[in-house]
């Protein structure tokens, strides 16, 4: 017997027929299954099949574009123009430059780069400031000429009225064409917007920042810098150090120098600043419980990353770094001591007794906020306080009289001060540690009373003078 459908089954079947036309319309054109039939009831099954969407296209990643290449420099425009050779470098925007008199009078340029703002790299430390100064570094070192250009028709001097903005370019051995430094950086993400579309070249700089934006680079990469330590320490310069040192009194800082002297649980550490031309130092006590892996890495010659506590050490009256560590378990630990290098000397500056003992120096502090507006002040210093804790040298030192230290209980029993004096007056004092000749003989006042010497040691404040500190015998020099 044969069952008829329903008006209502025969309805249904009707939708469901339509909505699998609706489902092929729409994904799965060209699928004409039939459907199935169940053989009992002869109601009709639909079985439908749904294609899924396509994946959209993914937006491309941005091209690195070369702009520098695209900038050419005319010589025939209404800028200034002149040829310079680095004087020495300052960090990733600031060089200083020799150029002929009849730019600037003393044949010194301090040069500005315009445009850009590279991140700090010495004073406070920030971010990618290394990785710029380095990039402006190897591109001028490796330079065959250098031409400055100024904005306009005259040359022009930032707001701190010391430096000249400038445009940098240069070229290499390999090619006849002059790239702007300047566009560089922007265009490599390792420096921010300094008025940056407010110049000669504003258009083409806001391009290469821009793209460099888009391309993630440095300063826009979103990632940390390989070349910073990220630990809880303040990153910075000893010179920044050496010249804000009571700021820094109580905190945790970071800075590198070179290892020079070690003597009676304390190492000096110093480095040269190329803006200024000094080398700034200070003392690290590391104590007696550093363990060996980090004895070594203080070892003399070494350069080093020192981190530690800044002291005021009252005794000395003066400053000193502790409570310095080094965690095997852990070598990339950013608290740790960190070995940068091998095989360094110390300087052993010669100093004129005359500026060692009455010099002072007018510092020119240049403070930038993050919008690249500069502030400038001047700073006087001792000069002896600017140097304390590097190595000097000093000739030609009569010697007066000699006091010795004349306590049995004390590690300094036979230490001596020499009282010495230039053939012009001034007076240097002379603080030995205890020293003993070849033969294990203790060297008392009469080898040098009397005597000319010149002497080498590290620069140490006591007793509200400065005075130069020798920590071997090798270090004094009878002339006569």
């Amino acid at each position: 017997m044969i069952k008829r459908k329903s008006k209502t089954s025969i309805a249904l079947a009707v939708a469901l027929l339509l909505v699998v036309a609706g489902f092929n319309a729409c994904g799965n054109k060209g699928n004409n299954a039939e459907p199935e039939k169940d053989n009992d009831s002869q109601s009709v099954v639909v079985e439908a099949t749904l294609t899924p969407t396509s994946t959209p296209t993914p937006t491309p990643e941005p091209e690195f574009i070369d702009f520098a290449s695209q900038l050419k420099l005319d010589m025939s425009s209404n800028s200034l123009k002149t040829e310079a050779t680095v004087k020495n470098y300052v960090d990733g925007d600031t060089v200083h430059f020799d150029v002929p008199s009849s730019v600037v009078d003393t044949g010194l340029l301090k040069a500005r780069f315009l445009a850009v703002n590279t991140p700090e790299s010495t004073g406070k430390i920030e971010e990618y400031g290394k990785k710029a100064s380095k990039f402006t570094r190897t591109a001028l070192s490796n330079a065959t000429s250098i031409i400055l250009e100024s904005d306009d028709s005259n040359w022009n001097l930032d707001s701190t009225g010391g430096r000249y903005l400038v445009w940098v370019w240069y070229k290499t051995a390999d090619s006849d064409t002059y790239r702007n430094l300047n566009l560089e950086l922007l265009q490599n993400g390792l420096a921010i917007a300094s008025s940056t579309a407010n110049n000669r070249y504003g258009e083409i700089a806001m391009s290469a920042l821009t793209n460099a934006k888009a391309c993630k680079l440095n300063l826009y990469s979103g990632e940390k810098d390989p070349d910073f330590f990220y630990g809880d320490a303040h990153e910075l310069t000893l010179k920044e150090l050496r010249l804000n040192i009571a700021d820094y009194n109580g905190s945790k800082v970071a800075f590198e120098g070179v290892v020079t002297v070690n003597s009676d649980s304390t190492v000096y550490v110093e480095e040269y600043d190329s803006e200024t031309g000094l080398y700034y130092g200070i003392s690290i006590f590391y104590g007696y419980n550093l363990n060996g892996a980090g004895l070594e890495i203080l070892h003399v010659g070494n350069r080093v990353r020192i981190v530690g506590s800044c002291q005021y050490y009252e005794a000395g009256g003066t400053y000193q770094i502790a409570d310095v560590s080094y965690k095997v378990m852990k070598p990339n630990d950013p608290s740790n001591l960190q070995l940068l290098g091998t095989g360094y000397e110390a300087a052993f500056v010669e100093v004129d007794p005359e500026t060692f003992v009455n010099g002072k120096v007018d510092m020119e502090i240049v403070e930038e906020d993050e919008n690249g507006e500069v502030k400038t002040t001047t700073k006087t210093y001792a000069y002896a306080d600017l140097i304390q804790g590097t190595t000097v040298s000093m000739k030609d030192l009569d010697v007066v009289s000699v006091y010795t230290t004349s306590n049995p209980a004390s590690s300094s029993n036979g230490a001596m001060t020499l009282h010495c004096e230039t053939q012009d007056g001034v007076k240097v004092d002379v603080r030995t540690v205890v020293l003993y000749d070849d033969n294990r003989n203790l060297i008392t006042a009469d080898a040098y009373e009397g005597r000319t010497i010149s002497v080498k040691g590290i620069v140490e404040y006591f007793d509200g003078a400065y005075q130069i500190k020798v920590l071997s015998k090798e270090y004094i020099t009878i002339n006569h």
